[in-house]
């Protein structure tokens, strides 16, 4: 067999395993949410809060979707076009400087383009009084951002390209497997040395919250070494809380603005909600469907590469030279625009299915309803968005959809 028959064989068993994975793992069938609970649920809101948060999301709109479309016309310029490798050719040297200090000045000239358009976003955030950082703090983020984008970048260029000489025709095959060990590796550390560098962390102080907290852990079979609260404060009035991390990196994480707005039955249900996640391995899941999902992405990339006419249009002889980075960018835009609607669609499942555990564990479907109004309403979400819009982008159910789904589960 050719190395391009091997390749179709792993793409096709890293599909299969991507497909078994999905409807093993992935909560397919969704707790009931009627329409009717919707718009109940809806007009029980208060309407002038209900047109702010809706005037301030169609501000963002106007930002945000100009961004996205913008960042994919330059991505495929640079890629589709010779432009992409005449960039990598700027910077002097051998190969492992055009890799990485050429891929760095691709990827960071992509994101320069969108960064006017972020400012703008910052500024009506503030406008809102959402967003509680200035400019100096705003930009040292920003900074924060792009340091370790470069960091995990540079790895990743050196380490592409290295492959590819060392192994000219199995490259796809260690390449993709180092793509999935990354995703693995990232789900690891990402709690401990990513995050730490935008917010502290402090163990949630002695007291009955954190009392129920642990009780209710150990009562649901989720062990939990501690539940950290974030100092989110010092960036967005915006409430929240989330689960990361895998094995001994695994945390719960309450912001603080959570614990100053909301009464404690309110953080308990949220609470309840992560340990949803926690129990049903939601990160591990989505680690394995990511892990999976990169390296049946490389060794498509390989396959393309055959594609003599598309390696032309960028001005590159193979995708194994730093010239290409651009045509790498352009065919990763690509994917993500057409993944994005799947992943936001499983994202939707485990939410839901994460929402139900909440209303189990607490047997509260009163609580969790003011929950969902309290995180609609602080954090200026649109409670009913467009239906295409929530089908395309939204991770989350939307916020009647929660009130509703809670509402029949009362019910039953």
């Amino acid at each position: 067999m050719t190395v391009r028959g091997w390749a179709w064989v792993t793409l096709l068993v890293l599909v299969a395993g991507l497909v078994v994975t999905a409807v093993l793992l992935v909560p397919w069938h969704r707790p009931p949410a009627p329409r009717s609970d919707q718009l109940a649920a809806l007009a029980e809101l208060p309407a002038d809060k209900v047109a702010r948060a809706r005037h301030y999301r169609a501000e963002l709109r106007l930002i945000a979707y100009p961004s996205m479309i913008l960042g994919i016309v330059v991505a495929l310029i640079l890629g589709l076009t010779p432009l992409g490798a005449k960039i990598v050719d700027l910077v002097p040297g051998p190969w492992w400087a055009k890799a990485v200090g050429g891929g760095l000045l691709v990827l960071f000239l992509a994101d320069l383009v969108t960064l006017p358009l972020a400012a703008v976003g910052h500024r009506i955030s503030v406008r809102y009084g959402l967003s509680t950082q200035g400019w100096g703090a705003w930009s040292i983020d920003l900074l924060k951002g792009y340091a370790i984008s470069a960091i995990l970048g540079a790895i990743v260029l050196f380490v592409f390209f290295g492959v590819t000489r060392l192994a000219p025709n199995w490259w796809w095959a260690w390449a993709a497997a180092g793509a999935a060990g990354l995703v693995v590796l990232l789900s690891f550390i990402f709690p401990v040395l990513v995050e730490p560098v935008f917010n502290k962390f402090t163990p949630m102080a002695d007291g009955p919250l954190r009392t129920r907290i642990i009780a209710m852990a150990d009562a649901d079979g989720v062990p939990v070494r501690d539940v950290l609260v974030a100092d989110a404060s010092r960036r967005t009035r915006a409430v929240n809380a989330y689960v990361s991390g895998l094995g001994p990196t695994r945390r719960v994480v309450v912001y603080d603005t959570l614990l100053a707005e909301a009464p404690e039955d309110e953080v308990v249900s949220v609470v309840a909600h992560e340990l949803g996640h926690a129990k049903r391995n939601d990160v591990l899941t989505g680690t394995l469907i990511g892990a999976l999902g990169s390296a049946a992405m490389v060794v498509l990339l390989f396959l393309i590469g055959g594609w003599t006419g598309l390696l032309h249009r960028a001005g590159v002889e193979s995708l194994t030279d730093p010239q290409a980075i651009g045509l790498l960018l352009a065919l990763g835009t690509v994917a993500g625009l057409l993944g994005g609607p799947v992943q936001a669609y499983v994202s939707r499942a485990v939410e839901a299915r994460a929402d139900e555990h909440a209303l189990t564990v607490t047997g509260d479907p009163r609580t969790f309803e003011q929950m969902q109004q309290r995180l609609a309403l602080v954090n200026l979400g649109d409670p009913d968005p467009p239906a295409w819009e929530q089908t395309l982008f939204g991770s989350h159910p939307s916020t009647v959809e929660r009130i509703a789904a809670a509402r029949a589960y009362a019910r039953r």
